[in-house]
């Protein structure tokens, strides 16, 4: 049995690394000088002309056949290996300092800041 799927659908890629960049359609829309309605037409069209296929892939930061070549199973395979390479390093590579204490440290300084403004604040009240 086979299914009737479209696997260059420009639109449906175009809307995929939307969501990968973390992009809303307005923000496109912005980008593009468009509306989010025309975003949405956008990803729904099955075909884009070249000029504005190299226009939206400009605002997505990405190159034209990026987006035309673009798979789902290619990011998967690109951020497992990433996430599996990445992870490797992180064993190798001793780590010189706690995260947890440079937040203690980072809050101890604003709560002595805002001593310092508490007091300064004081003294003009008293002038």
């Amino acid at each position: 049995m086979e299914t009737a799927t479209k696997p260059n659908h420009i639109g449906r890629k175009i809307g995929r690394i939307r969501e990968l960049r973390g992009m809303k359609q307005e923000t496109l829309a912005e980008k593009l000088g468009i509306s989010q309605q025309s975003v949405s037409n956008l990803e729904q069209s099955e075909k884009i002309e070249d000029d504005k296929l190299v226009q939206i892939a400009s605002a997505l930061g990405v190159t034209k056949e990026a987006i035309e070549n673009f798979s789902e199973e290619a990011v998967f395979n690109y951020f497992s290996n990433f996430y599996d390479n990445s992870t490797a390093q992180v064993n190798h590579n001793n780590c010189t300092f706690n995260p947890l204490d440079k937040v203690v440290e980072l809050y101890e300084r604003l709560v002595q800041a805002e001593k310092d403004k508490i007091e300064y604040l004081e003294k003009l009240l008293k002038k």
